[in-house]
């Protein structure tokens, strides 16, 4: 079916047809529907070159990628994030441009696809502190999303975000912790030039002070969230004179390495030591079956990705939306790694 026929299909104009497919604000929202719902019928699929030549769009979002980084491709939970961004995007017939550029170059690639019109807006990955992405954009005039937020940025209303409350999870999760009266409490996080991994560990530490547990220096890590970190790390901490009896993990990757430094030990999880995980919900990578394998604050990456993917192109598609932000809360999913601190 072509649109000449979804129009006469319809009872209206191609040119109503195609507005509402291409998502122009002064379509009635009853209208775009209505027309969403025959096309989804019909199977009909819009030409992309020709709603580029429409719209005056490229129809494309762009992903910047830094060489020193591009190993997040292969994380799960970056694809988990990408494949929910994806879908969102085919649905209203954009492409994905994934760009890999030596770090050197990434604000010239910001640029080029800006000169060149080869994207209409912007995902931002692993924001740093005071991120010179936010400005750059900004003055090539590209809309953006930043996937968690920029640390530095007092004014988080000022750009458009979608991020976990990872503050509040850790909070949860340590206070989870101490009440099953674990005193010494590990914490193994990401690489904290990450805004992400700098809000865990406030949530981390703010819970320690309240409840007057000490903050061992020598029981936090700050690292890339493999699973050979998880298990160096918990192998050190474990062989302390005085060692920790609950570990609290940034990565259910670097959770397994703990569980298997644990068993190397010859101590049983959830028993002689218990473990509690982020969980990015990974659709590949479960936390166990019906009961999980790891006690976890759990948020979907992958609903992240289209939470991100939405914002943009509602702003692409009417410019005069202002900064939008959405803060996701955890679940904290009880599993089978954790248990009352054992009588030492």
């Amino acid at each position: 079916m072509n649109l000449k026929q979804l129009s006469a299909n319809l009872g209206l104009s191609q040119t109503t047809v195609s507005r509402a497919l291409n998502g122009y604000p002064e379509v009635a929202e009853a209208t775009r529907k209505r027309v969403l719902d025959a096309a989804a019928q019909h199977n009909y699929r819009p030409n992309t070159r020709a709603r580029s030549l429409a719209t005056g769009r490229s129809m494309a979002i762009g992903h910047v990628i830094p060489i020193s980084t591009n190993h997040e491709m292969m994380n799960p939970v970056f694809g988990d994030f990408i494949a929910g961004a994806g879908e969102a995007y085919a649905q209203a017939g954009y492409d994905m441009m994934l760009s890999v550029v030596p770090d050197s170059d990434e604000d010239i690639a910001y640029r080029t696809m800006a000169h060149r019109h080869s994207v209409d807006g912007i995902v931002i990955h692993g924001p740093r502190t005071d991120d010179p992405r936010i400005a750059l954009l900004r003055e090539v005039g590209l809309p953006f999303v930043v996937h968690g937020r920029v640390p530095g940025i007092e004014d988080e209303a000022s750009y458009s975000w979608i991020d976990v409350n990872n503050r509040r999870a850790f909070e949860r999760a340590t206070a989870f912790l101490a009440d099953l009266g674990h005193t010494r409490i590990a914490l193994l996080n990401g690489l904290e030039r990450m805004d992400f991994a700098q809000r865990r560990r406030e949530g981390y530490l703010s819970v320690l002070a309240e409840r007057g547990l000490t903050a061992d220096p020598a029981l936090m890590r700050t690292d890339e969230m493999t699973e050979s970190y998880g298990h160096l790390a918990t192998r050190t901490m474990l062989a302390l004179p005085n060692p920790p009896s609950a570990f609290i993990a940034s990565s259910l990757i670097t959770a397994i390495g703990i569980r298997r430094a644990v068993e190397d030990a010859g101590l049983e999880m959830g028993r002689d030591v218990s473990i509690i995980t982020h969980d990015d919900d990974l659709s590949y990578f479960k936390n166990g079956a019906e009961v999980p394998l790891f006690t976890a604050t759990r948020s979907s990456v992958r609903l992240a990705g289209t939470k991100v993917a939405e914002v943009l192109l509602a702003m692409i598609t009417d410019p005069t939306i202002g900064p939008n932000q959405h803060l996701l809360e955890a679940d904290l999913i009880i599993g089978r790694s954790t248990g009352p601190a054992p009588t030492r």
